[in-house]
């Protein structure tokens, strides 16, 4: 008898989960993005503050992570624009803020992009309020995603207003899932971002997943500059996040002992820069073992 297919829920936002989702297309039945949109950076900052609706860009992205290869609106997704009044905007943003105004859904908006473009899998918002996200730094208190990645010395992040409700579906998502994976992705800002609604943090508690973190593979500046891997555990953990086991690439983020399993594979690119989605797929579907997800490899 064939096991079912693995239903496996990404968090996080940036590339570093657009990554994730290619990689969760190779091995899984079923794909949800969860996705942070506390970005107030370039085209989605530009967007929230005309419009007042959540950021659309990391959404956009993991739209065209999922999209048919074969779509030549999924590849047009991240076309930007280069000159008038639209210069930086990428395509992708405007027809989600275009959807969202006529229709009054930003999560409605969303399923019809993946509709048109032919996505496998389902991409959500942590929230479809707008959200800003505020950190205690080494700078004293910072506001605003651009600005907390531009700082150092991190000690909590928070999202205003701090109590923004999740979709439903965000919630059924990972209730149901098999394996979760968070990362990677830049940690406070994507990452942990990501789990600071509440809803989404209960359930990351209360799931029956295998959860598990993909370690980014260097520092990042100034971020995360000296972290290694007992930092970034200990990170989520201060935020009320605790994961099965790391995923790390063979030294390349400086490794101490940590109180979960920590598994190294190679997931990097033959450049060595950023995670290739047929590695990071193989090494996914190695840990979720069983049809429930819940047994570790070590």
């Amino acid at each position: 008898m064939r096991s079912p297919p693995l239903s496996v829920v990404a968090i996080g936002g940036g590339h570093g989960l657009a990554a994730t989702l290619q990689a969760a297309r190779l091995y899984a039945g079923t794909v949800t993005a969860v996705v942070s949109t506390a970005d107030d950076g370039g085209s989605s900052g530009r967007l929230r503050e005309m419009f007042g609706v959540p950021a659309p860009g990391d959404i956009r992205r993991c739209l065209a992570a999922l999209a048919d290869p074969d779509s030549e609106l999924g590849q047009a997704l991240e076309h930007r624009f280069e000159s008038g009044e639209l210069a930086g905007h990428a395509l992708g943003n405007l027809l989600l803020v275009g959807l969202t105004e006529a229709t009054g859904d930003f999560v409605g908006a969303i399923a019809e992009v993946g509709r048109l473009v032919g996505a496998q899998g389902t991409v959500l918002p942590t929230t479809v309020e707008p959200v800003v996200l505020r950190a205690e730094s080494s700078r004293g208190t910072v506001e605003g995603q651009v600005e907390v990645q531009d700082s150092g010395g991190i000690r909590r992040v928070t999202l205003v207003p701090p109590d923004p409700p999740a979709p439903s579906l965000v919630l059924d998502a990972i209730g149901a899932a098999d394996q979760v994976v968070l990362g990677p992705g830049s940690l406070y800002t994507s990452v942990i971002a990501a789990t600071l609604v509440p809803d989404v943090r209960r359930a990351l508690r209360a799931t029956g997943a295998q959860r598990v973190y993909v370690a980014n593979l260097a520092p990042q500046e100034p971020e995360t500059a000296g972290f290694d891997t007992t930092d970034h555990v200990g990170a989520l953990a201060e935020h009320g996040i605790e994961v099965d086991v790391v995923l790390c690439h063979p030294g390349r983020l400086p490794r101490t002992p940590v109180e979960v399993t920590c598994v190294e594979r190679p997931v990097a690119d033959d450049g060595g820069r950023v995670h290739d989605p047929a590695r990071l797929a193989e090494a996914l579907a190695a840990l979720a073992v069983g049809t429930t997800g819940k047994d570790l490899v070590g």
